[in-house]
């Protein structure tokens, strides 16, 4: 759930927070507890008509983001083909695309504060053993804001080695990168300081 709120505006924008959190959570379960490829299509089709619901341009971006699960959606049909399971290589990859696709629609249609808020009221509970409820809100929302930069470090640094170097960098990046992160959590952890700390 790391896209950004989709601009285009739709129904599912009006609707609170906590109510598409929750029936996102109740229908991803529904998905996990259901083997029939039939009713995983079912599930995959409606989840579909969510999307078109906002839009050909909303639907459009929703298929965009689908895009990083291709290889996995490979290697799942590649496994059930070889080993003849059909309908189980079937429910795998609906029941996968579909719990996405979910999680993206959620996502696209919340503002991150309204999630943030969300969390920090189900945080409440662990404030006797010590864990502050807005201090783990604001850990969610500096993990959700930092993936995304550290990848475009990572596509940043991966660039750099290729302008110097006619091999692949594979794994002589990952040193670079993880001093990347560590000196940008440095940064925040300063910006913060700076600011009068978590609270």
């Amino acid at each position: 759930m790391l896209t950004l709120t989709s601009p285009v505006e739709i129904w599912a924008h009006r609707l609170p927070a906590g109510v598409k959190l929750a029936a996102m959570a109740l229908a991803t379960t529904g998905l996990f507890l259901m083997e029939s490829p039939l009713g995983l299509g079912l599930s995959a089709l409606a989840t579909a008509t969510l999307y078109l619901a906002g839009g050909g341009g909303f639907a459009m971006t929703g298929l965009r983001l689908l895009r990083p699960l291709w290889p996995f959606v490979l290697v799942v049909a590649a496994w059930h083909l070889w080993t003849g399971d059909f309908a189980g290589g079937a429910a795998v990859t609906l029941r996968m695309l579909t719990a996405v696709a979910l999680a993206n629609f959620v996502t696209m249609t919340t503002r991150l504060s309204d999630m943030i808020a969300i969390f920090q009221g189900l945080a409440r509970p662990l404030a006797p053993f010590g864990l502050a409820p807005r201090r783990l809100a604001l850990a969610m929302a500096l993990v959700i804001r930092f993936i995304p930069v550290m990848l475009d470090r990572l596509a940043q640094i991966t660039d750099a080695w290729s302008a110097r170097s006619a091999r692949r960098p594979r794994w002589r990046v990952l040193v670079p990168a993880t001093l990347a992160a560590l000196d940008d959590a440095d940064r925040a952890a300063e910006a913060l300081r700076a600011r009068g700390g978590t609270g």
